[in-house]
């Protein structure tokens, strides 16, 4: 279109008013035509002269639009051949090729004297007897050596032995030897307690079956595979059954630790899809949601079929505080929470602002500077806040703190103000709606407005030095179920969904206090088999903010198996 333009241009003659101008004579002479003639090729000058302008404007649109493909292709070229980490090394750093040379090699370094046998007092010791083989005789003459019985040099070697077996219960009787009239002539000793009446299966089994599922994440036909390579064959639906009995059990469990968050007011919250292989309304394999809820004592997780802000309003609707903190994303239906239920206030998530400028840096090699520019102010705020928390006293307010706190909060302050500077003064030279802008600056403003549109909840933490600046507690104690969606595709049934919230919700409690799953699983098994197959009446024994020390103390350890 631009060529044909110009050859347009090229080839109109140019005339005054309709008349011939005078020249020189070595120059071509000029032409005279009608003046309509002349008028219409003056309306083609114009039109080409527009369409010419058009197609400059088109031209450069498309060259901006290819170069935000092009940034959208290398975003998701690094996203999937580049390295897991959101660390970049910085222009500013030399690199040394040599370094590596000058390293210090990893291990135990050559004449130092090591950290020598660590001790295993939890473990159970088994002694044995080793022996020669045959009776030693000296090599020079054939005498025997002379054997005492006294114990010789000592070496340890750790062993795990995982077996299944059967226990054979000998129930004892005993006879009537008095006259006495109606008393049984035959007594038997009472039936150890089972946690399933009419299952063959102990306590260890399902111990065993709920750690690896939930805890460890194991598909469940991986758990079959391995109890046959033991010996003790099971079938799916043995253990599909046994999980659904189970899960009635850990049901008041599950209302304690909800009712418990419901006294906090600090909390990380985040959600992820998990599938539900059932038909519901005509429909199988329904995208459901599994919302976690992390604050100081308890981690919860519970399924939902949407991702709406009606789950988290139903959620919080029972809380027992007049104020609460909520540590999340910028994801629309946290925001709609804060505006149903005003005393809702929500902390946005630094972390993920970090994320809005590598992922800029990533697509556009142009912004790398200014990327890096603005990831070093975060990083510098990150700083100060550390410091600043290291001094902070929770049983005083801000004003009542000590001096040193009162220096990194200053300023904390004023480079929240230096970042409030540089952020409005792009904001203000930037028109949006200006067409001669590039993909570039428009990829700026976009970054920057939507650190202004959430500067109020990314500020949260400047007043309340208790709340952490990103969600990583959240998204941390979500990514053990995510691992267990990734190998075992979600769940079969809505029960089944359940009871995997429940676990997940119990071993990521456990693990915020520092119990021992395997223990605290146990014993609690135990105690349901004590109350026929029901879950405990008293359940304070086993909810880590009623417990003791002592008891806390021998939940934190392995099961004494010896």
């Amino acid at each position: 279109m631009i060529s044909t333009c110009k050859n347009s241009l090229a080839s109109c003659i140019h005339q005054i008013d309709g008349q011939i101008v005078d020249q020189p004579a070595d120059s071509q002479p000029y032409i005279s035509i009608p003046e309509g003639e002349y008028l219409a090729l003056k309306n083609q000058v114009g039109y080409w002269k527009s369409m010419h302008q058009k197609a400059l404007l088109r031209e450069e649109g498309l060259k901006q639009e290819i170069k935000e493909k092009n940034g959208q292709i290398r975003d998701l070229k690094n996203r999937l051949f580049g390295k897991k980490s959101e660390k970049k090394t910085s222009k500013t750093e030399k690199i040394d090729p040599k370094s590596d040379k000058n390293k210090t090699p990893r291990g135990q370094q050559p004449g130092s004297e090591g950290h020598g046998l660590t001790e295993r007092p939890d473990l159970p010791v088994v002694d044995e007897q080793a022996g020669f083989p045959e009776d030693p005789v000296c090599p020079c003459c054939g005498l025997p050596y002379a054997l005492d019985g006294s114990t010789g040099p000592q070496t340890q070697i750790i062993e795990v032995e995982v077996k299944a077996y059967t226990r054979r219960i000998v129930r004892q009787t005993g006879t009537k030897t008095c006259s006495c009239k109606g008393v049984p002539q035959t007594i038997t000793a009472p039936m150890p307690p089972k946690l399933m009446p009419k299952s063959p299966y102990g306590i260890s089994i399902w111990t065993d079956v709920l750690l690896n599922k939930f805890h460890y994440c194991q598909p469940t036909n991986r758990l079959l595979n391995q109890y046959g390579e033991l010996g003790l064959p099971i079938s799916a639906g043995t253990i599909s059954g046994g999980l659904k009995n189970l899960k009635e059990l850990f049901q008041p469990i599950y209302n304690r630790l909800y009712l418990q968050q419901m006294t906090e007011d600090r909390f990380h919250q985040d959600e992820s899809t998990w599938k539900v292989f059932e038909e519901i309304i005509g429909k199988i394999g329904n995208k459901w949601w599994l919302w976690v809820s992390r604050s100081e004592s308890v981690v919860y997780f519970m399924i939902a079929q949407g991702r709406g802000a009606d789950v988290p309003i139903s959620y919080f609707e029972n809380t027992q505080k007049d104020k609460i903190i909520v540590v999340c994303d910028r994801y629309s239906a946290y925001k709609s929470l804060a505006k149903k239920m005003t005393f809702n206030v929500l902390a946005f998530c630094w972390a993920h602002v970090l994320r809005d400028f590598l992922d800029a840096g990533r697509k556009y090699p142009e912004l790398e500077e200014w990327t890096f520019s603005w990831i070093e102010k975060i990083g510098e705020l990150y700083h100060i806040n550390k410091q600043r928390c290291a001094a902070f006293d929770k049983a005083f307010p801000v004003e009542w703190q000590s001096e040193s706190f009162k220096h990194q909060h200053k300023s904390l302050i004023e480079k929240m103000n230096e970042m409030v500077q540089d952020r409005d003064a792009f904001i203000e030279s930037h028109n949006p709606d200006e067409s001669s802008l590039t993909v570039l600056s428009n990829a700026k403003y976009k970054i920057l407005k939507s650190l202004k549109n959430h500067w109020e909840g990314l500020s949260v933490f400047v007043e309340h030095p208790e709340v952490p600046m990103d969600n990583n507690k959240g998204e941390n104690a979500i990514r053990n179920p995510v691992t267990g969606r990734k190998n075992f595709y979600g769940s079969g049934s809505v029960w089944s969904a359940q009871l995997a919230a429940m676990m997940f919700s119990l071993f990521k409690t456990l693990d915020l206090w520092g119990l021992n799953c395997h223990h605290w699983l146990n014993s609690y098994l135990n105690a349901c088999a004590v109350n026929h197959g029901k879950a405990p009446e008293d359940l304070s024994p086993f909810l880590p903010w009623e417990m003791d020390e002592a008891r806390l103390d021998k939940l934190s350890k392995p099961l004494d198996t010896s």
